[in-house]
């Protein structure tokens, strides 16, 4: 099955608590994920950053949602337990706990809405559809704009001059640390032309190593096929180097894909898609319209153990 929403995740969750014992966040994960009857696929899906695991990521937040309710309390890093209202919850358990039922109490709300608390009213924050932890909902929206701004990008760069498209390739080598200087790597990119190699580029600062490079800039929406990979491996062997980079504008064929991956010299393929994401990361023709900067707490700060 999928991975539970967080939501789903709250109730099963706060019964793990039932026995007013505390309880390890790695405990319950093992718990829900035999609940859930979750295969050791799903427990190791990641969030769109693949720095976090989905599951665990969801667990943790169910349990932040339980805490600001006042369901269960952190007795310490990494573990909880019931508190009074949770147990009071437990003895007449809904069907379901959500944002929706913690709702009725008013820390929750002011979690909610970021105020400070405030005596229970009729009004409680619009019951919402959250399959998404918040972190995942960021992660999710980041990945869209991302990927919109990507499509842009290499809109922008098509519409401009073949100059243009050189002058990115060097720019965007050395944003990567390829080249050494700006001035050096525009002397060696855009200039041979010599048997299908448009330009050579230092491997590293100290040029250790040399990567021969080829950079096709295409409006229109044919692929490059394995024909033009050949050409260029061809030449690389003329030139006995050991690694070249293809870069277009455009898409590469599958077979040519596949021929890249098994030849040795070492092809590397860029196509449109993977220039337009490289530019985004090395914030080359891009600029940060706006940062937010996600915090967590400090546990250490907070330890008031005595240093041995």
């Amino acid at each position: 099955m999928p991975v539970p929403d967080f939501q789903s995740l709250m109730l099963p969750l706060l019964r793990i608590a039932a026995d007013h014992k505390e309880h390890s966040l790695a405990e319950a994960r093992d718990a829900l994920a035999s609940h859930f009857s979750l295969t050791d696929a799903e427990r190791e899906e990641r969030l769109p950053s693949g720095r976090q695991f989905r599951f665990s990521n969801r667990v943790a937040w169910a349990k932040v949602y339980l805490q600001q309710a006042g369901l269960v309390q952190s007795s310490r890093r990494g573990y909880f337990a019931l508190t009074e209202r949770g147990g009071d919850v437990l003895t007449q358990p809904p069907e379901r706990i959500d944002i929706k039922f913690l709702s009725q109490y008013s820390q929750f709300q002011a979690f909610r809405t970021r105020q400070d608390p405030a005596p229970e009213t009729d009004k409680t924050p619009s019951s919402q559809s959250e399959e998404e932890s918040p972190e995942e909902a960021l992660e999710t929206a980041y990945v869209k704009m991302s990927a919109g701004l990507a499509a842009e990008v290499l809109a922008r760069v098509k519409s401009n001059s073949p100059q243009f498209f050189e002058r990115l390739v060097v720019e965007l080598l050395v944003k990567m640390g390829y080249g050494g200087s700006r001035q050096d790597a525009g002397r060696a990119i855009g200039k041979s032309g010599d048997e299908g190699i448009d330009g050579i580029i230092n491997e590293d600062r100290l040029g250790l190593g040399t990567i021969y490079i080829q950079a096709k800039r295409w409006n229109g929406s044919q692929s490059i096929g394995r024909p033009e990979i050949q050409r260029f491996v061809g030449a690389l062997q003329g030139k006995r180097a050991k690694k070249g980079v293809f870069i277009t504008t455009s898409i590469f064929s599958p077979d040519a894909a596949n021929y890249a991956e098994h030849i040795d010299p070492k092809v590397v393929l860029i196509d449109g898609r993977r220039l337009a994401e490289l530019m985004i990361d090395f914030e080359v023709g891009v600029a940060a319209a706006r940062t937010y900067h996600v915090r967590r707490i400090d546990s250490d700060y907070f330890d008031e153990t005595e240093e041995p």
